[in-house]
């Protein structure tokens, strides 16, 4: 086998582990990889400040059914839940984690209250945690024809059409959302929601349960000392970004849960995307949690 490639999610717990030895130290064999989807890198997508930024109806999930050039790696549990349906890879059962997240507005903005986003446009990104979480955050504050999406790609494209104003309400995430914070940007709705793991099928299973009993290390270290750790948030902003960045302001952004995925959770997110039709029914597959789910 080759190395076990990670492909860290912007968050703080595989750079503390890389850190402080603790892969090596469960003696895994790995290197890091920031490559989203087979052969291509993703870049942001918002080239300017003029005019709104262009649809993208690509997310998440697709990025899992085009092979992403990892062994583990991870998205918004409803992704992961539908990828590993499809046999796209499995969905790990013993750990989940959760992010902050939000609906946010540039601090001159007149919506201050959730049902001020009524027939406003609000950026997501496709089959992504800031897609699936803003319908669910909206659902029982907007009738169905006020709500109104713009799938506007990756998360640091979020960032950016906010900054430059060309966004009038963005559901962010993470480092994103703490830096629009810093910025004065307003939190309308909260929309904090689970993120799950997906892993390859071609992944030694020994080389997963090295990589997660890191995680649950460095975990532990994030919780005692946050504040040594949180300039590695930086990592997943722009350079553009990172020069107006104040980490010390910095919460600590996504927090890893080491409890079960469990049967009922798996099928009860299924069942929420089907009733939602929110996939065509190639990209389905057929829910079954001993087949999707490690457990």
């Amino acid at each position: 086998m080759g190395k076990f490639r990670i492909q860290p999610h912007g968050r703080l717990q595989e750079w503390v582990a890389e850190d402080l030895g603790f892969f090596k130290d469960e003696g895994l064999d790995y290197e890091f990889v920031t490559s989203h989807a087979a052969g291509r890198l993703q870049p942001s997508t918002v080239q300017s400040a003029e005019g709104a930024p262009p649809v993208i109806q690509e997310g998440a999930f697709e990025s899992f059914e085009q092979g992403r050039v990892c062994e583990i790696s991870s998205a918004c549990h409803w992704a992961v839940n539908m990828a590993a349906s499809a046999a796209h890879g499995r969905m790990w059962g013993h750990a989940y984690s959760m992010t902050n997240s939000g609906i946010y507005v540039p601090p001159e903005s007149p919506i201050v209250k959730p049902t001020d986003l009524a027939n406003v446009e609000i950026g997501v990104g496709y089959h992504s945690g800031s897609h699936f979480s803003a319908l669910q955050a909206l659902a029982s504050i907007l009738a169905p024809g006020e709500l109104k999406l713009r799938f506007i790609g990756l998360p640091n494209d979020r960032l950016e059409s906010m900054l430059a104003r060309t966004s009038a309400a963005a559901n962010v995430f993470g480092a994103p959302a703490y830096l629009l914070e810093q910025q004065g940007f307003r939190r309308i709705v909260d929309t904090t929601f689970m993120i799950g793991f997906l892993f390859s099928a071609d992944a030694d299973i020994a080389d997963v349960e090295a990589y997660f009993r890191a995680l649950q290390r460095a975990q532990a270290e994030i919780d005692l000392h946050v504040e040594r750790y949180k300039h590695h948030l930086l990592e997943g902003l722009p350079d553009q970004c990172r020069a107006i960045a104040d980490v010390r302001t910095f919460g600590p952004g996504e927090r890893i849960v080491f409890a079960d995925y469990t049967r009922s959770m798996y099928e009860e997110t299924h069942r929420w995307m089907e009733t939602m039709d929110l996939f065509p029914a190639d990209q389905r597959g057929a829910p079954n949690y001993e087949v999707a789910v490690a457990v």
